[in-house]
């Protein structure tokens, strides 16, 4: 019998969206190089240098050259669009600031392989300059309307074992092609933040979920382009797909359900950006997320209410109850 080939044992294609990663795109393509799994990388106009280092050095991985920066999410898509062909069952989905560490392919399809109904898979994704702590452990949403990271900067040590998540992050996951098939790509109207919350969401009112699978370890960088971890750019982005995100996956009667907790969750994170003298763009970003959900662009993406989900909804519900105390807790 023939030896296996890596080609042959292609199962997962993997998009990793660029823009001016020439810092770390190096890295994070030569921790690739013995992983089973074809390689996008979709350059959204980068000015760098980092689009040419990757097409001479790294001749084998597949360069979409974008004209300007879209977003994360117009990226992501066109990387899962232009690699149909290759019959991939799953896409990984990773960020250029990180490094995987060996069998992360391998272990992100077995959990997909052993659970149907789950959509997506979360890697383990540790601090770059200090593995022993969480940099994300899976993402949860809750009925304040914060979406938040699993362990974030605890010891990596204490979340070892896989669990359910309410979604996936996309700087370290998986997806089921299928799937994304039947409830669309990524959500371009929220350009970055908050896209990968809004596609978990998406998966849980069809009736699937997301896991978190440990033994798939990232290094991750974190804002490896967009800075800090609370900046202008991001605080105004997060508040305008947090409204929008709100709107787009919560029929009526659950934004009235949720609306005294939502008032609170707004409440306290105008006080948290006053503080941080970000209150600026955090309101301006709100005022944006309104106007988008008036938009005809945002109207065109709010998920229709089929009374055949009701269950799921009765289930995300009382996540968003069970996860809001998870996070207060915290």
């Amino acid at each position: 019998m023939p030896q296996e080939t890596k080609k042959d044992r292609v199962r997962s294609t993997i998009i990793i969206p660029n823009y001016n990663g020439i810092k770390y795109i190096e890295n994070c393509l030569n921790s690739l190089t013995d992983e089973p799994a074809s390689v996008v990388v979709v350059d959204n106009g980068s000015a760098d240098g980092s689009r040419e280092l990757v097409q001479e050095k790294f001749p084998h991985v597949r360069v979409i050259s974008l004209d300007k920066n879209y977003g994360f999410c117009r990226a992501v898509n066109r990387g899962i669009a232009e690699s149909d062909g290759d019959k991939a069952p799953y896409v990984i989905l990773l960020n250029n600031d990180t490094v995987v560490e060996s069998g992360f392919v391998r272990a992100l399809e077995k959990a997909l392989d052993g659970d149907k109904k789950a959509f997506s898979g979360a890697a383990r994704m540790v601090n770059m300059y200090r593995p022993e702590l969480i940099d994300d452990a899976g993402d949860y949403y809750c009925a304040l309307g914060w979406a938040f990271a699993a362990g974030k900067d605890k010891p990596a040590a204490d979340y070892g074992r896989s669990r359910e998540v309410f979604s996936a992050c996309g700087g370290a996951c998986i997806y089921r092609r299928s799937v994304l098939e039947k409830i669309g790509l990524l959500d371009e109207n929220h350009f970055a933040y908050l896209e990968d919350v809004d596609i978990g969401y998406r998966a849980r009112i069809h009736g699937y979920r997301s896991l978190y699978v440990p033994e798939a370890v990232v290094r991750h960088a974190g804002s490896g382009v967009s800075g800090s971890r609370h900046n202008d750019f991001k605080v105004k982005l997060s508040a305008r797909n947090s409204v929008y995100l709100v709107y787009k996956n919560m029929p009526p009667v659950q934004i009235l359900l949720n609306l005294p907790f939502l008032l609170a969750g707004f409440l306290i994170k105008t006080l948290f950006f006053l503080k941080k003298g970000l209150v600026k763009s955090w309101l301006q970003g709100t005022a944006e997320g309104l106007r988008l959900c008036r938009s005809p662009q945002g109207k065109a993406k709010k998920v229709v209410f089929l009374a055949k989900r009701l269950p799921a909804y009765g289930r995300i519900q009382w996540e968003l109850w069970r996860n809001m105390w998870y996070r207060i807790s915290l």
